[in-house]
């Protein structure tokens, strides 16, 4: 029985395809950078993720994430939506994506659907872009060394974004279990046109491939530590992309602590931050340990956000031989915002199916 007349109201439907055809046309850095200040200035509202957990019916952990956000700036229209990105450890052995789900973007005004799009590209392209803004702010002037562990699709997105934005690359160190995925990523990237120039490295284990690496970014699903503070050379900066791959002695023994948003890492038991400021070993960036958590001995502090250090209200490296750890949760409003962009381009250029409700 239908009880209400609903008019037709289309809304964009953009596949895989039409998102990576779309985002050729955005600069998605920039996009990150300018949500990462809006977010810094308290022009955004990011509420807490929701989060279910699942064992498949073949034993492989899974999830379902629900992240709303949205940017509020000034004098300017908001732009408001939510990422469900879902994850199956069991996918890639069936030749599958881990990972996958859709960024819906909504009216300001009328809170109906402007746009449904494949949200795994966006997700993965701004995790990296994160990431080149970390090292465009916080590493070593000139680095010509990146170590990679992990090289599925997040890895691949990682050194193809930054092979275009650290022109100073001349070496990529790359580590997987699976070295097959190690020397199909060497391949790819000695294919690209930026890689001309750029020797690619399979290493033979973890701390071989961080040893000498000015940028190390694990990319990895991992839920126990192994990198040792004593793996990283003086100056390196550690994209900590994953969860679980730094110790809890390497984050107190980085000199420099960065995040994207101190309250999200804060209030997640699933990652190592949050679980050190439960154990009172890591402290918020004003010195506090958690309500109720008695801080030990050894604790150290979040010195700043990523948007705090591109604001220049904190000048992040201080000297060129400290250990810089970048450690991102990830935030909703920077998919909404590079799905913004998408969106706009998108429909500038027709890309895309309209679809009634």
């Amino acid at each position: 029985m239908d009880f209400e007349r609903y008019p037709d109201t289309p809304f964009r439907y953009l596949t895989r395809a039409d998102v990576v055809a779309a985002a050729h046309g955005v600069d998605i850095v920039q996009a990150v950078a300018d949500a990462l200040l809006l977010h810094a200035s308290g022009q955004s509202v990011l509420p807490e993720e929701a989060y279910l957990g699942w064992t498949t019916p073949e034993g492989d952990s899974a999830r379902l994430l629900a992240m709303p956000g949205a940017l509020t700036p000034t004098g300017a229209r908001p732009v408001i939506g939510m990422k469900t990105i879902n994850a199956s450890l069991g996918n890639p052995d069936r030749g599958i994506p881990r990972s996958q789900g859709f960024t819906l973007l909504l009216d300001p005004e009328t809170a109906r659907p402007r746009a449904l799009m494949e949200a795994a590209y966006i997700s993965a392209m701004r995790t990296a872009a994160v990431s080149a803004l970390a090292v465009r702010h916080l590493a070593v002037d000139a680095p010509g060394s990146l170590a990679l562990i992990g090289c599925g699709p997040l890895a691949r997105a990682h050194a193809q974004l930054l092979l275009r934005t650290v022109p100073t690359l001349r070496r990529i160190t790359l580590y997987d279990l699976a070295t097959d995925r190690a020397k199909d990523l060497a391949a790819h990237l000695a294919a690209l046109p930026e890689g001309a120039g750029v020797e690619t490295r399979l290493a033979p284990g973890p701390r071989e491939a961080v040893a000498d690496a000015e940028l190390v970014i694990p990319v990895t699903t991992v839920t126990q530590g192994y990198i040792e503070p004593d793996w990283l050379r003086p100056g390196a900066l550690v994209c900590h992309v994953s969860l679980d791959d730094l110790t809890e002695a390497a984050v107190l023994a980085a000199d420099t602590l960065v995040v994207d948003d101190w309250s999200l890492v804060r209030d997640d038991p699933r990652r190592l931050l949050g679980r050190m400021h439960r154990a009172g070993t890591l402290l918020g960036p004003d010195g506090t340990p958690r309500e109720g958590v008695t801080a030990r001995p050894d604790a150290r502090a979040v010195d700043a956000t990523l948007g705090d250090v591109i604001a220049g209200r904190h000048p992040g490296r201080r000297h060129p031989d400290e250990v810089v750890v970048s450690n991102p949760f990830g935030m909703s409003v920077l998919d909404v915002a590079v799905a913004d962009r998408v969106h706009a381009h998108a429909e500038a250029t027709g890309l895309g199916s309209l679809l009634p409700l």
